[in-house]
């Protein structure tokens, strides 16, 4: 487990790196991400440590929000102020992530019979 929570972390330092070195205007993590993704493709599948770290870290998804929770309470003002920009934003992005998820199942399952 410590093996492969290494291997995630080295992923997010590669990507801090790049976008670092490159100015790409991407969280670092972000890219990381992208590039452990691509890795993984790359093999043809996980290893099984990544699954059972990724349920271990899973377990705990909930505490992960609650920095994001304090940031919206400390500033509920300027929340306040940018409710539409939020709103529309949300709505958008979440219409969006629908539909590129809806392509992006469809292709990985056509010819699959499914």
């Amino acid at each position: 487990m410590i093996g492969s929570l290494a291997a995630l972390l080295l992923f997010q330092l590669a990507g801090e790196i790049v976008v670092r070195l490159t100015g790409l205007p991407l969280p670092g993590p972000v890219l990381g991400m992208l590039l452990l993704f691509a890795a993984l493709l790359a093999r043809g599948s996980a290893p099984r440590v990544f699954n059972d770290t990724s349920r271990g870290l899973l377990n705990y998804l909930a505490l992960l929000f609650v920095p994001a929770g304090v940031g919206i309470i400390s500033h509920l003002s300027r929340v306040a102020d940018e409710w539409v920009a939020i709103a529309v934003t949300l709505i958008a992005s979440t219409a969006l992530a629908m539909v590129v998820t809806a392509f992006s199942l469809r292709a990985l399952t056509t010819g699959r019979g499914e």
